[in-house]
């Protein structure tokens, strides 16, 4: 339903558009007996009773009065009838249309038109009935003639219903048509509406003047103007059709009723009946073809629009933001611009505690919110999950981090109630500036995404500008670039093991052929040939959650290493791998580790597993149960980097461990430090006393190993005893201990 801003100037427009199609309908009407060929009104007036409601009918009677008044006087007795048929006809169209078929009057398809076309023609039967009685009564046909006159009234209106109430349907409801929110279609240019509008005219021109000097043919030129309408029907907005359709039936009518077009108007009801379908057969088809193309022109922006559109908040999704950007920065390469990368905090808890269902709604809000705040002409758009992006145009730094500190507090000001509770929550927001030509979208992203990452690192409810000198997002890119290369060197097989002695500092009760030792990692860089160092990785590995990944890779290559090698694997007194914190808490881990063991020819006894001191007290009670589920099998346990984070050695009765790992910061200071003396020498104390026995890593010299034999120590690790060696090459070289035990 439209809002009509004057009510009274839209119903006296309506009114003369009725009298109008009256007159023409009338004006070669050559008897008083003679019912009209064609009677348009009644589009008129379906058309507006369909659109603005039944509440405008009195523009009916208004306009049947006005016209028998002025342009077709009648016998009074007839004019009661005159209005009951128009009005009849009208309403009994409309209120079933509006009842049974309301859909298909916002809807511009063929399967809306014939849907309307239904109750038009039950309508104009109607309308036609009451007219011929009027018509009878009044004396103006003789009764035998009634059901003659019936059916041409009724013939009359369905031309005026073919030929205008799609003009007046489309005509009111074309802008806003299927959508409030207006689809993009692409239609002809202007310039070639003016062409057409020329040849159109000109096609009328050359049907009248055949139809004036050529009669035989001018039928026969009615196709050329029909052309030109198919055209319109295929390249125009529909209301182009709709308008040429109905002027081309009314102006070919109009031609007949006249008497030229080479016939004479039709004088009985078979010759009338074919003339009227044929007039709304030209007229039709036109029309069927342009709802056709409007289909499928709807189909296919829906389908661009569900491929371009995110579902849940009706933003751009990836895809297209990224195309939107790139097409921002061709067509504008000096514009200043920003990127901005938004993450809401803390959202899993929202979906962990409320349901993936509050979630949504919350992120639907929080869009809105957002959507709120974003200036015309930026691009908003949601990655997915709750992660969002915006583009920020002609901003400098400075407006860029005004306008992103304005959405981040539009997010913190913003609150969602759901069953009694209410939510607050805060957004990270990482930010880059930059200018469109220098602009490369995946360097782009990559800065933007390690920005936002780093403020909810920081804290979170912040935005975080990507900088060439900001060290955190710095740090944050080379460990996102480490954690991708990570990823590619476990997908094609690059990691490499490497293998280190542990020596026992004292005579011990151990084979003389015994191997003590732990692996090491390398990754083959292909580019360069060389072997990456461990550390840079594997912090990108427990950053970003690749660590438990890793630790199953170098269990299962270890393994599969000493399996393909029995001769080796027969020298190995214990093989130490390190685990990660992640790796200690995860379930599937451990019973990944107990069925890759039991599969092996490695003995449990063979194998010990580093976890870090930290890692342990992190989750006490997971550390717990996880080494006692592989202490089960008979694998030992060795705690790592011990000294270097521990607050209190109470939680060390509670963790079944073999082996105290000192850490080598306090190993390297032995000679300079005294503190590190007296940490090492606890450290070695309170491992006799527990029973335990000590490795201390980082023996990098003769005097290092010294001090470490001296204050008890029973092992040590350290390039003082082995560099690192390939796994093989490890196997083949001669064994450090042995050499040390010779010579002690």
């Amino acid at each position: 339903m439209i809002t009509l801003r004057h009510p009274l100037r839209h119903f006296l427009l309506l009114v003369a558009l009725y009298v109008f199609g009256a007159w023409l309908a009338t004006w070669f009407i050559e008897r008083p007996d003679q019912v009209t060929l064609i009677w348009p009104p009644s589009g008129v007036a379906m058309g507006a009773l369909f659109v603005l409601g039944l509440r405008w009918w009195p523009l009916v009677p208004v306009a049947v009065l006005l016209l028998h008044l002025t342009i077709q006087p009648v016998p009074t007795l007839f004019i009661p009838f005159s209005v009951a048929a128009n009005l009849a006809a009208a309403l009994i169209a409309a209120s079933w249309a509006r009842r049974r078929a309301s859909r298909a009057l916002g809807v511009l398809s063929v399967r809306s038109g014939l849907s309307l076309f239904e109750p038009a023609l039950v309508s104009v039967v109607i309308g036609g009935l009451i007219g011929a009685t009027g018509l009878v009564l009044a004396g103006i046909v003789p009764a035998p003639a009634f059901w003659s006159a019936a059916l041409r009234w009724a013939l009359g209106d369905l031309f005026g219903v073919v030929a205008v109430l799609p003009a007046m349907l489309i005509g009111y409801h074309w802008k806003g048509w299927d959508s409030p929110d207006p689809l993009p279609f692409r239609y002809a240019a202007i310039g070639e509406k003016w062409a057409w509008c020329w040849v159109f005219a000109l096609s009328l021109v050359v049907v009248s003047w055949a139809a004036r000097h050529s009669g035989a043919y001018a039928l026969g030129f009615a196709c050329l103007p029909m052309v030109f309408v198919l055209w319109s029907a295929i390249r125009f907005e529909p209301l182009w059709t709709a308008l040429a359709t109905m002027t081309i039936g009314l102006f070919l009518a109009t031609l007949i009723g006249l008497g030229h077009a080479g016939l004479a108007p039709p004088r009985d009801l078979g010759s009338n009946a074919i003339l009227i379908a044929f007039l709304c057969l030209i007229t039709a088809a036109p029309l069927i073809v342009a709802a056709a193309a409007h289909e499928n022109r709807v189909a296919s922006v829906r389908a661009l629009r569900r491929a371009s559109r995110d579902a849940l908040t009706g933003l751009v999704n990836r895809p297209a933001f990224e195309d939107g950007v790139r097409q921002l920065c061709a067509r504008n390469p000096n514009e200043s611009m920003a990127l901005a990368y938004l993450d809401v905090d803390q959202f899993k808890l929202v979906n962990d505690t409320l349901s993936h269902g509050v979630g949504d709604e919350l992120l639907r809000s929080l869009a809105a919110a957002v959507a709120s705040v974003v200036r015309p002409g930026d691009l908003f758009a949601r990655l997915g999950g709750d992660e969002f992006a915006l583009l920020l145009r002609a901003s400098t730094r400075a407006q860029a981090e005004q306008l992103a500190d304005q959405v981040r507090r539009a997010v913190a000001d913003f609150r969602f109630a759901r069953d009694g509770r209410v939510i607050a929550t805060t957004v990270s927001i990482g930010l880059v500036p930059f200018t469109a030509a220098e602009a490369d979208y995946a360097g782009l992203f990559a800065q933007v995404d390690a920005a936002c990452f780093t403020a909810k690192e920081l804290g979170g409810n912040r935005v975080q500008v990507a900088l060439p000198d900001d060290r955190h997002v710095r740090d944050r890119h080379a460990a996102m670039d480490w954690a991708v290369r990570l990823g590619n060197a476990i997908e094609r097989g690059q990691l490499r093991l490497f293998a280190q002695c542990i020596s026992p500092l004292r005579k011990v009760a151990t084979s003389a052929t015994a191997r003590h030792f732990e692996i090491l990692l390398r990754i083959h860089d292909p580019d360069s040939g060389e072997l990456l160092e461990p550390g840079p990785y594997i912090a990108a590995a427990e950053r970003f959650k690749f660590a438990t990944r890793l630790d199953r890779q170098v269990v299962h290559l270890t393994l599969s290493w000493l399996d393909a090698h029995p001769q080796f694997a027969a020298q190995c007194g214990l093989v130490c791998i390190n685990l990660s914190g992640a790796s200690v808490v995860d379930d599937e881990f451990a019973q990944f580790v107990e069925e890759r063991v039991r599969r092996s020819r490695v003995t449990p006894q063979q194998l010990c597993f580093e976890i870090t001191e930290t890692s342990a007290v992190r989750d006490l009670a997971q550390a717990q149960r996880f080494i006692q589920r592989l202490r089960a099998l008979g694998c030992r346990f060795a705690l790592d980097d011990f000294g270097s984070g521990f607050c209190s050695f109470a939680y060390l009765d509670s963790l079944d461990v073999d082996f105290f790992k000192i850490d080598g910061g306090f190993v390297r200071q032995l000679h300079s430090s005294p503190l590190a003396l007296a940490i090492v020498r606890s450290i070695a104390e309170i491992a006799r006393v527990m029973h335990k026995q000590t490795v201390a890593e980082c023996t990098e010299s003769e005097a290092i190993r010294g001090h470490l034999l001296a204050l008890g120590v029973d092992h040590a690790q350290g390039f003082a005893i082995q560099r690192p060696l390939p796994l093989e090459e490890f196997f083949r070289a001669p064994d450090p201990a042995l050499t040390l035990r010779q010579a002690s």
